[in-house]
């Protein structure tokens, strides 16, 4: 009997450890609701379409660069990336979010590339921050690249704003293949999640 009770007292401790999940740290959790940069004051949510990543290692055309057209103007450094879901090699959508404090990088920090659109060049506000706004694009080997890049200088720092579109034209494999998503649908999603940016100073 005394038996007994000892093996109904144990299966009872091992139901109170594993009948009850144990609940997950805001710092484990893999899937924020949120990004923060606390360095910039800037916080921006993470809409349920999209994916936070913290490198920018995907694009064939900007090769990883800390942020769109960098050039040879100073060094940064990415801080995230919300990847639309279902992005692939056909199409593919995310906004970026990088920082320098870089002096070469800050004294050129709201330059625009060579590959600006005429009439994209315009200074456009960022929840009331002021940032200078381009839009631009490339192409090689059936690879194409478009960007609405936004630039500032915050608290000593190049704050860079990219909404990439990219991918490879569908048509040059056969059979053609089937984006995941038209560019219209990218660039939506790209501008509800920037309208999203909010700053607490």
């Amino acid at each position: 009997m005394k038996r007994l009770s000892l093996i109904t007292a144990s299966f009872a401790l091992l139901a109170g450890c594993h009948g009850k999940p144990p609940t997950a740290s805001p710092a484990a959790d893999s899937t924020p609701h949120r990004f923060t940069a606390p360095s910039l004051g800037l916080s921006i949510p993470i809409p349920a379409d999209m994916t936070l990543h913290r490198d920018f290692d995907r694009s064939y055309l900007d090769a990883a660069a800390w942020q769109a057209f960098a050039g040879p103007h100073g060094q940064g450094q990415p801080l995230a990336a919300l990847v639309l879901k279902g992005s692939d090699r056909i199409t593919a959508a995310e906004l970026r979010i990088s920082e320098s404090g870089d002096a070469d990088a800050l004294a050129h920090c709201e330059d625009t590339p060579a590959s600006a659109k005429p009439g994209s060049i315009a200074s456009q506000t960022l929840d009331g921050i002021p940032f200078q706004r381009f839009r631009a694009g490339d192409a090689a080997m059936s690879h194409y690249l478009q960007v609405e890049g936004y630039r500032a200088v915050r608290d000593d720092r190049c704050v860079a704003i990219d909404l990439l579109v990219y991918g490879t034209r569908p048509e040059v494999y056969a059979p053609p293949r089937t984006p995941p998503f038209s560019q219209d649908q990218a660039w939506q999603a790209l501008h509800a999640a920037l309208a999203g940016l909010h700053w607490s100073r």
